[in-house]
């Protein structure tokens, strides 16, 4: 566990810990239809070092008619799971959408029980305006227990 983590980190505060090996760092972005953006293919070409990406589309309980439902909590574990995030994780999440869409996905993670969990302040857009590194390549996931 980190020192002293918070509800919303600062992009000074995750810079200082993003090498932590505890931290796992989650682009939670998504897009109305509408603004012909695609979140993934913003996230491919430039990422937080180290950030997985957590699809609220596919994240999401399926069985009802309407988009974005709550995961059942095995869907949640196992994606979440395959993304190498797992008990004892720091989780800081932003995102690059007008939508707030880290919001949804921080309140996601504290619905399933997970209460190390940020949001970044700022996001993506405040992160790449300071000038700080940003990455293309995929982060290498290891499964880990949730």
């Amino acid at each position: 566990m980190l020192d002293d983590p918070k509800t919303l980190v600062s992009t000074e505060w995750l810079a200082a810990h993003l090498k932590d090996p505890d931290l796992r760092v989650i682009d939670g972005s998504w897009h109305m239809p509408q603004a012909g953006r695609d979140a993934l293919a913003e996230y491919q070409a430039a990422h937080i070092p180290g950030a997985r990406f957590f699809d609220i589309d596919d994240i999401a309980d399926r069985r009802s008619g309407l988009p974005h439902m709550a995961p059942l909590p095995e869907l949640f574990i196992s994606r979440v799971r395959a993304m190498g995030i797992g008990d004892g994780h720091q989780v800081v999440i932003y995102s690059n959408a007008d939508t707030r869409s880290a919001a949804r996905v921080w309140w996601t993670f504290r619905l399933m029980g997970k209460t190390d969990v940020a949001v970044l302040d700022g996001g993506f857009a405040k992160w790449q305006a300071e000038g700080r590194e940003v990455e293309t390549a995929p982060p290498v996931l290891r499964d880990r227990h949730v």
